[in-house]
């Protein structure tokens, strides 16, 4: 182990190198994947010096999301406090499905999620749990309103019409789970959107009554705090107001944004959150914790516990179904995502998370400021948000992605949204500083020039 872990020092090392001095791997066409690198995997043991050479060779054309040049994702940047608790993680190598085998683990992850449900504004007795990413928590969200709305349900499957809502600008993750639990896709209704991405609640409360009035039952609507492109914010009010009236169940998909909950300056985004049934983040995303860290709390602790709680006396031998958190998750075997989390709130404290998120806005008002102070540049997008979309000079923005990516100057990707296409910055990692947002419009302005690409267009 010593000797692995010496292994493992030189490779980040030379991580932090290749961050600093090559911060966009040299992409390698599929093609030329396994010709390029050796990922075979033989009946003899590798040499050691053949073993580090080959793991030396697959971090450098690996992409680098912590580098200051990535910006093609919903997550990047490193945190370290963090990345020491996921280390710690993987050598303590604990399940979370029952309290003997993960231990104090149990009470890291309640108190996260017991710290979320206060801050958000449920009830004492609300609870939650870690899944395997964003879509997942949806689905759990999903799930627990279809057994609610629909008794029979878990023993007997699917048998009516059942109905939900998202909005047209929300995450594929709804439709894919409607898919997945039996709904259909097919009973996804897609609620319209404004000219900023936000859910019109008035088209959501037709859609409701169409669908009674055709003998459908709705049971499920889903808002979003920061919408894949455009980084929007649904309004909570005249969305639970509709919930209200046709007793449905609202969930907050705040996979992107909802970590805003811990700034006090921009934590209005998400006013009204206590109206909400249930509520995801993804602390991977504006937290900057390793990846995956995502986090679903309900007021409906009965029903988290209904859905996914089954009976296995050979597993849950000891405790009681409060520390047995296989009781309440979608998962069985878990890795302990939580500690994470954990060592960077309890290291930097609420203060500091506040801080890690208002620096994404500060780094957002930076992109726009120049964006708008510079006519070559054309502005999509709008205030509050992390997601900056622009195009450069009318050129196309996939394009412009493109070869970016191939000649190794930046990672960004583009989006499109009421028939505009364009480049999406995110500014959600949080080491980045203001030369930093500057430079990557240097890169493409000078890009641009040296590839003449304008004369195309």
């Amino acid at each position: 182990m010593h000797k692995d872990l010496k292994l493992f020092n030189d490779l980040v090392e030379f991580l932090l190198s290749e961050e600093k001095n090559n911060p966009v791997a040299k992409p390698i066409e599929t093609d030329l994947l396994y010709k390029t690198l050796d990922l075979s995997l033989n009946e003899h043991p590798a040499l050691d010096a053949d073993f580090k050479q080959t793991l030396l060779d697959i971090v450098k054309y690996t992409p680098k999301t912590a580098s200051t040049s990535f910006f093609n994702q919903l997550f990047g940047g490193r945190l370290s406090k963090a990345t020491l608790g996921d280390l710690l993680a993987v050598m303590l190598n604990n399940s979370m499905y029952t309290y003997k085998v993960a231990g104090p683990q149990v009470g890291i992850e309640k108190s996260i999620l017991h710290n979320i449900c206060k801050i958000i504004g449920y009830k004492t007795d609300s609870d939650g749990t870690f899944a395997p990413g964003g879509s997942m928590s949806n689905l759990m969200a999903m799930i627990m309103a279809r057994d609610k709305y629909n008794v029979t349900v878990r023993n007997e499957g699917v048998n009516q019409k059942m109905t939900l809502y998202t909005s047209e600008a929300s995450h594929y993750s709804i439709s894919k789970n409607a898919s997945l639990m039996g709904i259909g896709r097919n009973n996804v209704r897609l609620v319209k959107a404004d000219d900023h991405g936000k859910m019109i609640a008035d088209d959501l409360n037709r859609l409701v009554k169409q669908d009674i009035e055709k003998g459908y039952l709705p049971f499920f609507v889903n808002a979003t705090a920061g919408t894949t492109v455009l980084g929007a914010f649904d309004d909570i009010a005249s969305i639970s107001q509709v919930c209200k009236t046709h007793n449905l169940w609202l969930h907050l998909d705040g996979a992107y944004c909802g970590s805003v909950i811990f700034s006090n300056r921009y934590k209005s985004l998400v006013k009204d959150i206590e109206l909400t049934d249930s509520f995801s983040l993804n602390a991977h995303k504006m937290l900057g914790t390793p990846l995956t860290c995502s986090i679903i709390v309900t007021q409906h602790k009965d029903q988290l516990h209904h859905s996914f709680s089954n009976e296995a006396e050979y597993l849950y031998q000891t405790d009681d179904d409060a520390f047995n958190l296989g009781k309440t998750s979608l998962q069985c075997g878990r890795r302990n995502d939580a500690l994470k989390l954990w060592t960077l709130w309890k290291s930097v404290g609420g203060v500091g998370l506040e801080k890690i998120v208002d620096h994404q806005f500060y780094l957002a008002d930076v992109a726009r400021k120049y964006i708008k102070e510079h006519p070559d540049y054309t502005l999509y997008s709008f205030s509050d948000s992390i997601s900056i979309c622009f195009n450069y000079k009318d050129i196309s923005a996939q394009d412009l992605c493109t070869l970016l990516y191939q000649n190794s100057k930046l990672m960004v990707g583009y989006g499109t949204f009421n028939g505009d296409e364009f480049v999406r910055m995110v500014t959600i990692n949080t080491s980045l500083k203001e030369e930093d947002i500057l430079a990557f419009f240097t890169v493409i302005e000078q890009f641009v020039t040296d590839k003449k690409l304008i004369s195309s267009y």
